[in-house]
């Protein structure tokens, strides 16, 4: 049997990591500037991540939502606790497309309506209803295809302004910063704008939040830059630093229902387990300052000695755009340098390294950059 052929493959293997490295089956150690898509957020095979884990699975690694779950209730009491929203609600799931079509689909039950407005360069995942509201056509299957997705351009007001005059519209969904479309940033004032107009017209704001949360860019979640308190708050990525979990975080003012959403495998205990141990690690390591601190470094020494490219992002979360592709760039940093990053559409340069990244490692980074450059 073989795999099914869909991965563009870099032909490294690697073997082991630790921290923000990692190491091949040849040997060689790279710098890990890209977390797996934003997956690793508190750092390689942390100690304690693997005690958490090894622990429970050595007493329950999984059953089913039909039975009482205390580690549910923890792990509600501890992200509520640590992210700003106590008062909400937690739904939990496996990934980053499930926590969004769940989103999708109760924004839907709560408002009886069926239309979404979604942004272009934004990504939701690779589900029925996610897929539809994500803008590339390339991933989009005919059954996919719906009138109920309005797409509209990133950062246009008055666009959406006219979309909530000519359609009962249920819900509004936007990430806190653009990933795959390049490191966009809301415009000042346009979350706030949405979460106005949602407001006026009985609409639901879903933040995702799936690669921009999680501390990545100094804060818990991205949007908390902006002032606004969504409706629905989706994550998953650096929620389980490499464990599949996903989950909703849901305004008290949204009823929940027996059946209204469900999951197999979601919130199993082994995924809470996980998902406890990165939240006391970054608690105890305080890994979102550190995010901060050294995402703010980067950037300053990216701007210091730079005439060749744009820089956007906060935190750990960065964005470096050149005139033409940089795939010439990418496989210097990778192949030369031992420095994995990935890259948005053509021209730009995403790095998205653990949490714990420190400031002499973004330092390399920045060196061998130029140095390439």
């Amino acid at each position: 049997m073989r795999l099914f052929d869909v991965y563009q493959l870099l032909g490294i293997t690697p073997v082991s990591a630790s921290g923000c490295t990692i190491r091949d089956d040849k040997g060689i150690s790279y710098l890990d500037l890209y977390g797996g898509h934003a997956v690793i957020s508190i750092g390689h095979s942390h100690p304690w991540y693997i005690e958490r884990i090894t622990s429970q699975l050595k007493k329950l690694a999984f059953y089913s939502n039909s039975v009482q779950n205390p580690l549910q209730e923890e792990l509600a009491d501890k992200l509520g606790s640590m992210c700003g929203y106590p008062g909400f609600q937690l739904f939990l799931c496996n990934s980053g497309a499930e926590a969004n079509e769940n989103a999708i689909k109760l924004a839907s039950f709560a408002t009886g309506r069926k239309k979404f407005i979604a942004f272009s360069r934004g990504f939701h995942g690779r589900t029925s209803a996610a897929v539809a509201l994500t803008d590339n056509p390339n991933i989009i299957a005919p059954v996919n295809r719906t009138e109920n997705a309005l797409i509209l351009p990133f950062n246009d007001q008055e666009a959406v302004r006219e979309a909530f005059s000519g359609h009962e519209i249920a819900g509004i969904i936007v990430e806190g910063i653009q990933g795959i479309g390049g490191i966009q940033l809301p415009a000042p004032g346009f979350l706030k704008t949405l979460q106005g107009f949602c407001r006026e017209n009985g609409a639901m704001l879903i933040l995702d939040e799936i690669q921009s949360g999680y501390g990545r860019t100094g804060k818990f979640f991205a949007h908390q830059y902006d002032g606004v308190v969504p409706d629905i708050i989706t994550m998953a990525k650096g929620m389980g630093n490499g464990f599949p979990i996903g989950g909703l975080l849901i305004s008290p003012d949204i009823k929940p229902r027996r059946g209204m959403l469900g999951t197999t495998f979601g919130g199993n205990h082994l995924a809470c387990a996980a998902a406890l141990a990165v939240l006391e690690i970054m608690e105890k390591e305080n890994l979102i300052e550190n995010a901060l601190q050294t995402g703010n470094d980067l950037m300053n020494r990216l701007n210091e000695r730079n005439d060749r490219f744009a820089v956007r992002g906060r935190g750990l979360m960065t964005g470096i755009e050149f005139p033409d592709p940089v795939g010439g760039i990418r496989s210097r940093l990778i192949y030369d340098s031992h420095i994995f990053t990935g890259i948005s559409g053509t021209n730009t340069l995403r790095l998205l390294p653990p949490l714990c990244l420190t400031k002499e490692e973004a330092a390399r980074f920045a060196d061998s950059l130029f140095e390439i450059l």
